[in-house]
C-alpha cells in the first residue's frame, strides 16, 4: 500500500514477461486477463511487457489471443462491466493482445520447462529481463512447478532483473500442508520473491479500511472492547459450485474462504496501527491479530461453529440444484457450502468482543461485508421511549457489490413524542471518485511488478491462519451436523441460533 506524497499518478510498472501457468483456465480468462487490459488503459504496463500464456491445451499465439479477446468483449459488453472504458477498448485490446504468447506445456515434464526458458529468451530485450510467473492452476502444481522453474535455472535473479512466482490461493488444506508447501518452496525460492495472493486485498474498500479507522478521530478513539459490542463479517456468494464440485467437494466452504479472504478482512479490521506504510509493518500487524486468534478446543469448537450444505433451490430467476447431485459431487458429501463461526482475539483491544464470521454458496443475494455494531447507550433516559433497538449504532464497511460504507444511527421521528427511529448515512465510492472498472487483480499484479509486498500474505501469516481454523476441522471430522438450507436462502436456521444464544442476530444479507 503506497503512502503517495501528492496526487501524481503511478508509474508505469518495469519491463516485465509475465508467464502465466493455467493461462488456458477460467482465471485467467476472467480475471487475470481483463485486469491486465485495465492496467494497459490506465498506461502502467511498459513498453516491454510481454505475457506468454502456458497450458497443456494446443493453441498458438493467434489461438490464445482470439480466445481471450473473445472473452473480453463478451465481459466489456456486460452490464457488471468489469473492463475497458467507454472509448479505446478495440484499440486498447489490440495493442495490448499484440504482446501475448502462448507455450504448450506439461506442469509435471521437465523438458517443458527447458522449452520454456528457451520461450522465455526469445521474448527477453536488450535490458534486465523481469520475469514474474503466475501459477494460475490447480493447488496440487504449486510445489512441483516451483521445482522444475528452479531446476531449469527460470528463478535466480539476473543482474539487474528480478525473478518472482504469485502463488494462488489456497496454499495448503491445513496447517500441516501449508507448512509443508512452504518447506518445499522456500528451498527454491527467497521469501522476497514470493507472492502469495488474495485478491480480496485487492479490492478498494478492503484497502481503504486502514484509512477509515486510523485517518478518523471519529472512529480510531471508538474501535476497541470498550465501545464494540460485536463484529460481523460476511461473504455471501449467489453462485453455487458450478463446475467446480471435484476440487469443492474436497475443499468445503472452511478451507476455501475463511483462512484467506475472511482471515484477511478480520485482520485488516482488528489489526494495530503500522508504524508506516511498508509492506512489512503493515503485514507484522496483520500477522499478530491472526496469531492472537484464541485456539478453542474440541467441544468449544464444534458449539461455535455452524456448518451448512445448499439444497435445491431458486437464486434470483434461475434454479439451483441440491449440491449432492451437483457434477462431480459424493452422493451422500458432508462437504460444507456455508460456515458460520464465532471467534475471539486474545490481545488487550478486543478481549472479550466476539467477532462472527459466515460464508456460503447459493445464498440470497451477493454480499460481502464487514458490520461493526457498537455498544448500546445506558438506557436510563430512554427506558420508557419506544424505537431504541440494538442496531442503534452500527458501522457497515461494505466490500462488494456496492463498495462503500454505512453508518446507522438513532434520530428523533418527527412529532409530539420523542420516538427514536434508525436512519443512515451512505457512502459509495462511485459517487465520488471515478473509479475506472476493475477486477480486484488490477492492484495486485501492479505491486507484483513493482516488487511491493503490502497486500501480500508470507509464510507464517498463512501458517497462523490455518492454526487457527484447525480446531474446527479437527471437531468436524464426522462429528456435528450439516444443516441443509434452501439454495436462495440466507443459510441454515442453525446460524442464527448461534448469535442467539448470546443474545445477538446476524445482519440482514443484502437489500
Amino acid at each position: 500500500m503506497r503512502a503517495a506524497a501528492d496526487a501524481s499518478p503511478a508509474s508505469p510498472a518495469p519491463d516485465c514477461v509475465l508467464v502465466i501457468f493455467g493461462a488456458a483456465g477460467d482465471l485467467a480468462k476472467r480475471l487475470l486477463i481483463p485486469a491486465l487490459l485495465n492496467l494497459a488503459q490506465a498506461s502502467l504496463l511498459a513498453d516491454g511487457f510481454k505475457v506468454l500464456g502456458v497450458d497443456h491445451n494446443d493453441g498458438d499465439d493467434a489461438s490464445f489471443r482470439e480466445a481471450a479477446g473473445q472473452f473480453i468483449q463478451t465481459v466489456a459488453a456486460s452490464k457488471d462491466r468489469q473492463v475497458g472504458r467507454r472509448e479505446g477498448d478495440a484499440a486498447a485490446w489490440k495493442a495490448l493482445s499484440a504482446r501475448f504468447h502462448y507455450q504448450v506445456a506439461d506442469f509435471e515434464d521437465d523438458q517443458s520447462f527447458q522449452q520454456l526458458a528457451v520461450g522465455i529468451a526469445a521474448l527477453a530485450g536488450t535490458g534486465p529481463l523481469n520475469v514474474l510467473f503466475y501459477l494460475a492452476v490447480a493447488p496440487r502444481f504449486f510445489a512441483g512447478i516451483v521445482e522444475r522453474l528452479s531446476k531449469a535455472g527460470l528463478v535466480q535473479d539476473q543482474a539487474g532483473g528480478f525473478r518472482r512466482v504469485v502463488i494462488e490461493k489456497p496454499f495448503g488444506e491445513d496447517l500441516a500442508s501449508a507448512k509443508a508447501l512452504n518447506r518445499r518452496i522456500l528451498k527454491h525460492l527467497d521469501e522476497r520473491q514470493i507472492f502469495r495472493i488474495d485478491h480480496f486485498l485487492g479490492k478498494e474498500t478492503v484497502r481503504n479500511i486502514m484509512v477509515t479507522r486510523f485517518a478518523n478521530g471519529v472512529f480510531e478513539p471508538l474501535w476497541n472492547r470498550l465501545h464494540i459490542d460485536h463484529i460481523q463479517i460476511t461473504a455471501a456468494e449467489t453462485i453455487g459450485v458450478e463446475q467446480r464440485g471435484a476440487y469443492y467437494d474436497k475443499t468445503g466452504a472452511l478451507r476455501d474462504m475463511v483462512p484467506n479472504h475472511l482471515f484477511q478482512l478480520l485482520a485488516m479490521t482488528a489489526m494495530e496501527p503500522p508504524n508506516s506504510f511498508a509492506a512489512a509493518a503493515i503485514a507484522a500487524e496483520r500477522s499478530r491479530v491472526v496469531d492472537a486468534v484464541r485456539l478453542q478446543p474440541p467441544g468449544e469448537a464444534l458449539a461455535n461453529s455452524v456448518r451448512g450444505q445448499y439444497r435445491a433451490g431458486k437464486v434470483a430467476d434461475h434454479g439451483v440444484v441440491d449440491y449432492r447431485r451437483e457434477p462431480a459431487v459424493a452422493a451422500r458429501s458432508r462437504t460444507e457450502t456455508y460456515v458460520a463461526l464465532k471467534l475471539t482475539i486474545d490481545n488487550w483491544r478486543w478481549a472479550g468482543v466476539p467477532f462472527y464470521l459466515r460464508t456460503g454458496k447459493a445464498m440470497r443475494v451477493r454480499d460481502t461485508e464487514i458490520s461493526i455494531r457498537f455498544k448500546q447507550a445506558p438506557g436510563a433516559l430512554f427506558q420508557h421511549t419506544a424505537g431504541i433497538g440494538a442496531e442503534a449504532n452500527t458501522l457497515v464497511l461494505q466490500i462488494q457489490p456496492r463498495e462503500g460504507i454505512s453508518l446507522q444511527f438513532e434520530a428523533k421521528r418527527p412529532g409530539p413524542d420523542v420516538v427514536a427511529a434508525p436512519v443512515q448515512m451512505d457512502f459509495h465510492f462511485a459517487d465520488y471518485f471515478d473509479a475506472a472498472p476493475s477486477t480486484g487483480y488490477e492492484t495486485l499484479i501492479y505491486d507484483c511488478m513493482i516488487g511491493d509486498k503490502t497486500l501480500f500474505k508470507g509464510a507464517e501469516e498463512i501458517e497462523f491462519g490455518w492454526r487457527a481454523v484447525q480446531p474446527f476441522l479437527d471437531a468436524w471430522g464426522e462429528a456435528g451436523e450439516v444443516h441443509g438450507y434452501a439454495a436462495g436462502s440466507v443459510g441454515p436456521s442453525a446460524a442464527d441460533e448461534l448469535l442467539a444464544r448470546d443474545g445477538r442476530s446476524w445482519r440482514s444479507i443484502g437489500p
